[in-house]
Protein backbone atom coordinates (compact mmCIF):
# COMPACT_ATOMS: atom_id res chain seq x y z
CA UNK A 1 0.00 0.00 0.00
CA UNK A 2 1.63 3.45 -0.98
CA UNK A 3 1.88 5.68 1.68
CA UNK A 4 0.05 8.69 1.58
CA UNK A 5 0.65 12.19 3.59
CA UNK A 6 -1.67 13.64 5.53
CA UNK A 7 -3.81 16.49 4.71
CA UNK A 8 -5.51 18.80 6.68
CA UNK A 9 -6.97 21.96 4.15
CA UNK A 10 -8.89 24.65 4.50
CA UNK A 11 -10.90 27.68 3.40
CA UNK A 12 -9.67 30.11 5.94
CA UNK A 13 -6.67 32.38 4.65
CA UNK A 14 -4.29 34.97 5.80
CA UNK A 15 -5.41 38.21 4.22
CA UNK A 16 -2.82 39.97 1.85
CA UNK A 17 -1.83 43.28 3.21
CA UNK A 18 -0.68 45.67 -0.04
CA UNK A 19 2.83 47.00 1.07
CA UNK A 20 3.86 50.77 -0.79
CA UNK A 21 2.59 51.84 -4.19
CA UNK A 22 3.65 48.88 -6.38
CA UNK A 23 2.44 45.53 -6.25
CA UNK A 24 4.01 44.09 -3.28
CA UNK A 25 2.17 41.82 -0.89
CA UNK A 26 2.61 39.90 1.79
CA UNK A 27 0.28 37.25 3.15
CA UNK A 28 -2.40 35.35 1.35
CA UNK A 29 -1.44 32.13 2.68
CA UNK A 30 -4.22 29.05 3.40
CA UNK A 31 -1.64 26.92 4.86
CA UNK A 32 1.03 26.73 8.24
CA UNK A 33 4.22 27.74 7.15
CA UNK A 34 5.86 26.00 4.24
CA UNK A 35 2.66 23.39 4.44
CA UNK A 36 3.16 23.70 0.63
CA UNK A 37 1.29 19.66 0.34
CA UNK A 38 -1.47 21.02 2.02
CA UNK A 39 -2.11 24.45 0.10
CA UNK A 40 -0.90 27.37 -1.08
CA UNK A 41 2.06 30.47 -0.42
CA UNK A 42 1.10 32.69 -3.19
CA UNK A 43 3.38 35.45 -1.33
CA UNK A 44 7.16 34.30 -0.06
CA UNK A 45 7.69 35.95 3.02
CA UNK A 46 9.46 39.09 2.74
CA UNK A 47 12.89 40.50 4.57
CA UNK A 48 12.87 44.03 6.06
CA UNK A 49 16.31 45.48 5.94
CA UNK A 50 16.57 47.87 8.98
CA UNK A 51 18.02 51.51 8.37
CA UNK A 52 18.35 53.95 11.67
CA UNK A 53 18.22 57.75 11.23
CA UNK A 54 20.56 58.55 14.26
CA UNK A 55 23.76 55.89 13.29
CA UNK A 56 23.33 54.17 16.05
CA UNK A 57 27.16 54.07 17.60
CA UNK A 58 26.81 51.11 20.25
CA UNK A 59 26.41 48.15 17.66
CA UNK A 60 28.99 45.69 17.84
CA UNK A 61 31.69 45.78 15.35
CA UNK A 62 30.70 42.86 13.74
CA UNK A 63 27.33 44.60 12.36
CA UNK A 64 28.77 47.66 11.97
CA UNK A 65 31.76 47.09 9.81
CA UNK A 66 29.92 46.23 6.60
CA UNK A 67 27.70 49.23 6.80
CA UNK A 68 30.23 51.72 8.58
CA UNK A 69 29.86 53.75 4.85
CA UNK A 70 26.06 54.65 4.91
CA UNK A 71 25.74 54.44 8.93
CA UNK A 72 25.83 57.91 9.11
CA UNK A 73 23.49 58.55 5.80
CA UNK A 74 19.73 56.94 5.98
CA UNK A 75 18.90 57.83 2.56
CA UNK A 76 22.06 56.40 1.32
CA UNK A 77 21.57 53.53 4.00
CA UNK A 78 18.38 53.00 2.39
CA UNK A 79 19.78 52.70 -1.25
CA UNK A 80 22.30 50.38 -0.37
CA UNK A 81 19.67 48.20 1.53
CA UNK A 82 17.50 47.47 -1.73
CA UNK A 83 20.28 47.70 -4.66
CA UNK A 84 22.92 45.84 -2.89
CA UNK A 85 21.84 43.70 0.38
CA UNK A 86 18.38 43.08 -1.76
CA UNK A 87 15.97 44.19 1.06
CA UNK A 88 12.33 43.38 0.16
CA UNK A 89 11.21 46.46 2.97
CA UNK A 90 12.84 48.99 4.28
CA UNK A 91 12.76 49.33 7.76
CA UNK A 92 13.23 52.54 8.93
CA UNK A 93 13.86 53.71 12.72
CA UNK A 94 13.59 57.15 13.64
CA UNK A 95 15.36 56.27 17.05
CA UNK A 96 16.42 60.12 17.04
CA UNK A 97 13.09 61.25 18.01
CA UNK A 98 13.77 59.64 21.65
CA UNK A 99 13.03 61.32 24.55
CA UNK A 100 15.76 59.69 26.48
CA UNK A 101 18.33 60.60 23.49
CA UNK A 102 18.28 63.30 20.96
CA UNK A 103 14.65 64.24 21.21
CA UNK A 104 14.34 65.34 17.52
CA UNK A 105 10.89 66.62 17.03
CA UNK A 106 8.25 65.05 14.60
CA UNK A 107 8.21 67.07 11.88
CA UNK A 108 11.96 66.87 11.22
CA UNK A 109 11.81 62.99 11.53
CA UNK A 110 9.26 62.56 9.17
CA UNK A 111 11.20 64.68 6.37
CA UNK A 112 13.99 61.76 6.57
CA UNK A 113 11.23 59.22 6.11
CA UNK A 114 9.80 61.01 3.64
CA UNK A 115 13.27 61.60 1.90
CA UNK A 116 13.54 57.71 2.44
CA UNK A 117 10.44 56.66 0.89
CA UNK A 118 11.14 59.14 -2.28
CA UNK A 119 15.00 57.50 -2.66
CA UNK A 120 13.66 53.88 -3.21
CA UNK A 121 11.31 51.80 -5.06
CA UNK A 122 10.66 49.51 -2.81
CA UNK A 123 7.92 49.46 0.26
CA UNK A 124 8.70 51.95 3.87
CA UNK A 125 8.20 50.79 7.20
CA UNK A 126 8.89 53.61 9.75
CA UNK A 127 9.10 52.92 13.39
CA UNK A 128 9.19 55.54 15.98
CA UNK A 129 11.27 55.36 18.88
CA UNK A 130 8.57 53.21 21.00
CA UNK A 131 7.58 55.83 23.32
CA UNK A 132 4.30 55.47 23.51
CA UNK A 133 3.38 59.32 23.48
CA UNK A 134 6.38 60.74 21.27
CA UNK A 135 5.52 57.94 18.88
CA UNK A 136 2.20 59.15 18.64
CA UNK A 137 3.14 63.02 17.67
CA UNK A 138 6.02 61.53 15.20
CA UNK A 139 3.96 59.38 13.23
CA UNK A 140 1.42 62.16 12.90
CA UNK A 141 3.78 63.56 10.76
CA UNK A 142 5.38 60.91 9.53
CA UNK A 143 1.59 59.83 7.94
CA UNK A 144 1.38 63.34 6.39
CA UNK A 145 4.53 63.61 5.19
CA UNK A 146 4.22 59.95 3.65
CA UNK A 147 0.85 60.57 1.95
CA UNK A 148 0.81 58.42 -1.58
CA UNK A 149 3.35 55.97 -0.15
CA UNK A 150 1.30 53.85 1.72
CA UNK A 151 3.71 53.16 4.60
CA UNK A 152 4.03 50.79 7.68
CA UNK A 153 3.66 52.95 10.70
CA UNK A 154 3.87 51.77 14.08
CA UNK A 155 4.54 50.50 16.16
CA UNK A 156 1.05 50.81 17.35
CA UNK A 157 0.59 50.33 21.01
CA UNK A 158 -2.62 50.01 23.41
CA UNK A 159 -1.75 53.24 24.62
CA UNK A 160 -1.27 54.99 21.62
CA UNK A 161 -3.34 53.06 19.12
CA UNK A 162 -6.09 55.98 18.64
CA UNK A 163 -3.15 58.14 17.51
CA UNK A 164 -1.17 56.25 14.96
CA UNK A 165 -4.53 54.53 13.76
CA UNK A 166 -6.48 57.80 12.96
CA UNK A 167 -3.35 59.16 11.26
CA UNK A 168 -2.98 55.92 8.83
CA UNK A 169 -6.78 55.58 8.41
CA UNK A 170 -6.45 60.03 6.97
CA UNK A 171 -3.47 59.45 5.21
CA UNK A 172 -4.52 55.95 3.95
CA UNK A 173 -1.04 54.36 5.31
CA UNK A 174 -0.88 50.52 7.00
CA UNK A 175 -0.25 50.26 10.94
CA UNK A 176 1.95 47.59 12.26
CA UNK A 177 0.06 46.95 15.89
CA UNK A 178 2.26 46.02 18.64
CA UNK A 179 1.49 43.96 21.07
CA UNK A 180 3.37 41.81 24.73
CA UNK A 181 3.54 38.04 23.40
CA UNK A 182 -0.08 37.48 23.77
CA UNK A 183 -2.56 36.13 21.26
CA UNK A 184 -5.51 37.83 23.28
CA UNK A 185 -4.12 41.10 23.40
CA UNK A 186 -2.78 41.00 19.55
CA UNK A 187 -5.96 39.73 18.84
CA UNK A 188 -7.78 42.81 20.89
CA UNK A 189 -5.63 45.57 19.50
CA UNK A 190 -6.54 44.30 16.21
CA UNK A 191 -10.14 44.85 17.27
CA UNK A 192 -9.79 48.43 18.49
CA UNK A 193 -8.01 49.37 15.52
CA UNK A 194 -10.77 48.30 13.51
CA UNK A 195 -13.54 50.12 15.55
CA UNK A 196 -11.48 53.09 14.70
CA UNK A 197 -11.93 52.71 11.36
CA UNK A 198 -8.91 50.87 10.36
CA UNK A 199 -9.21 48.14 7.85
CA UNK A 200 -8.05 44.74 8.83
CA UNK A 201 -6.73 44.25 5.68
CA UNK A 202 -4.37 46.83 6.43
CA UNK A 203 -2.89 45.48 9.51
CA UNK A 204 0.04 43.20 10.52
CA UNK A 205 0.87 42.43 13.59
CA UNK A 206 3.93 42.80 15.37
CA UNK A 207 3.90 40.15 18.37
CA UNK A 208 7.04 41.22 20.02
CA UNK A 209 10.36 39.48 19.14
CA UNK A 210 12.84 37.75 21.55
CA UNK A 211 15.81 36.18 20.40
CA UNK A 212 17.35 33.11 20.34
CA UNK A 213 17.76 32.64 24.48
CA UNK A 214 15.97 35.59 25.21
CA UNK A 215 12.19 34.43 24.90
CA UNK A 216 12.48 33.13 21.25
CA UNK A 217 10.11 30.27 22.79
CA UNK A 218 7.34 32.80 23.38
CA UNK A 219 7.21 34.61 20.82
CA UNK A 220 7.41 31.19 18.68
CA UNK A 221 4.45 29.88 20.10
CA UNK A 222 2.48 33.07 20.10
CA UNK A 223 3.02 33.15 16.39
CA UNK A 224 2.12 29.53 15.83
CA UNK A 225 -1.03 29.78 18.11
CA UNK A 226 -1.94 32.47 15.89
CA UNK A 227 -1.65 31.36 12.56
CA UNK A 228 -4.14 28.05 14.00
CA UNK A 229 -6.07 30.41 15.16
CA UNK A 230 -6.55 32.13 11.81
CA UNK A 231 -6.61 28.90 9.53
CA UNK A 232 -7.97 25.95 11.90
CA UNK A 233 -10.52 28.42 13.80
CA UNK A 234 -11.10 30.71 10.98
CA UNK A 235 -10.49 33.39 13.20
CA UNK A 236 -10.81 37.03 11.33
CA UNK A 237 -8.85 39.01 13.58
CA UNK A 238 -6.03 36.73 13.38
CA UNK A 239 -6.02 36.02 9.88
CA UNK A 240 -3.49 38.85 8.90
CA UNK A 241 0.85 39.00 8.26
CA UNK A 242 2.65 38.66 11.05
CA UNK A 243 6.47 40.68 11.81
CA UNK A 244 9.11 39.36 13.17
CA UNK A 245 11.95 42.04 14.57
CA UNK A 246 14.94 39.73 14.69
CA UNK A 247 17.98 42.31 13.74
CA UNK A 248 17.63 44.31 17.07
CA UNK A 249 16.74 42.06 19.61
CA UNK A 250 19.29 38.93 17.99
CA UNK A 251 22.35 41.78 18.29
CA UNK A 252 21.52 42.52 21.65
CA UNK A 253 21.78 39.33 23.25
CA UNK A 254 25.16 38.85 24.95
CA UNK A 255 26.29 35.81 23.05
CA UNK A 256 26.05 37.38 19.78
CA UNK A 257 28.27 40.68 20.62
CA UNK A 258 30.58 39.58 23.49
CA UNK A 259 34.09 39.92 21.87
CA UNK A 260 35.91 37.00 21.68
CA UNK A 261 38.96 38.72 23.45
CA UNK A 262 36.44 38.22 26.73
CA UNK A 263 34.07 35.20 26.04
CA UNK A 264 37.45 33.18 24.29
CA UNK A 265 35.08 29.64 24.69
CA UNK A 266 31.85 31.23 22.53
CA UNK A 267 34.11 31.50 19.26
CA UNK A 268 34.23 34.27 17.06
CA UNK A 269 32.33 37.10 17.46
CA UNK A 270 31.95 37.88 14.18
CA UNK A 271 30.48 34.44 12.80
CA UNK A 272 28.71 34.22 16.48
CA UNK A 273 27.03 37.39 15.83
CA UNK A 274 25.30 36.32 12.37
CA UNK A 275 24.57 33.20 13.50
CA UNK A 276 22.32 34.35 16.42
CA UNK A 277 20.59 36.70 13.93
CA UNK A 278 20.33 33.45 11.34
CA UNK A 279 18.87 31.23 13.92
CA UNK A 280 16.08 33.58 15.44
CA UNK A 281 15.12 34.54 12.00
CA UNK A 282 14.71 30.87 10.48
CA UNK A 283 12.80 30.19 13.43
CA UNK A 284 10.89 32.49 13.64
CA UNK A 285 9.99 31.65 9.78
CA UNK A 286 8.83 28.23 10.53
CA UNK A 287 6.89 29.93 13.30
CA UNK A 288 4.86 31.99 11.17
CA UNK A 289 6.64 35.24 10.61
CA UNK A 290 5.57 37.11 6.82
CA UNK A 291 8.34 39.37 7.30
CA UNK A 292 11.28 39.52 8.95
CA UNK A 293 13.36 42.83 9.84
CA UNK A 294 17.14 41.86 9.63
CA UNK A 295 20.48 43.85 10.35
CA UNK A 296 23.38 42.13 9.17
CA UNK A 297 23.88 41.38 5.07
CA UNK A 298 24.87 37.58 5.66
CA UNK A 299 22.51 36.60 7.71
CA UNK A 300 20.49 38.24 4.94
CA UNK A 301 21.41 36.43 2.48
CA UNK A 302 21.31 33.13 4.42
CA UNK A 303 18.05 33.75 5.55
CA UNK A 304 17.01 34.48 1.67
CA UNK A 305 18.74 30.96 0.12
CA UNK A 306 15.77 29.45 3.40
CA UNK A 307 12.94 31.24 1.83
CA UNK A 308 14.30 29.85 -1.66
CA UNK A 309 14.42 26.82 -0.61
CA UNK A 310 11.28 26.32 1.25
CA UNK A 311 9.36 28.01 -1.15
CA UNK A 312 10.32 25.63 -4.14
Amino acid sequence: MAFEVPKETTESRIREVVLGTGDVKVGGENVLPFYLWEGDMPKRPLIAVEVYDDNPQEWAPAVAEPLKDVLADPVAWAKKAQDEMGADIIALRLKSTDPKGDDKPGEEAAQTAKAVAEAVTIPVMVYGSEDVEKDGEVLKAVAAACEGKNVVMGPAKEDNYKTIGAAALGYNQTVAAKSPIDVNLAKQLNILLSNLGVDVGKIVVDPTTGALGYGLEYTYSIMERFKIAALRQDDSMTQVPLLADVGPEAWKAKEAKAPASDEPQWGDETKRGIMWEILTATSLLIAGADILIMRHPEAIKTVRKVIDELTV
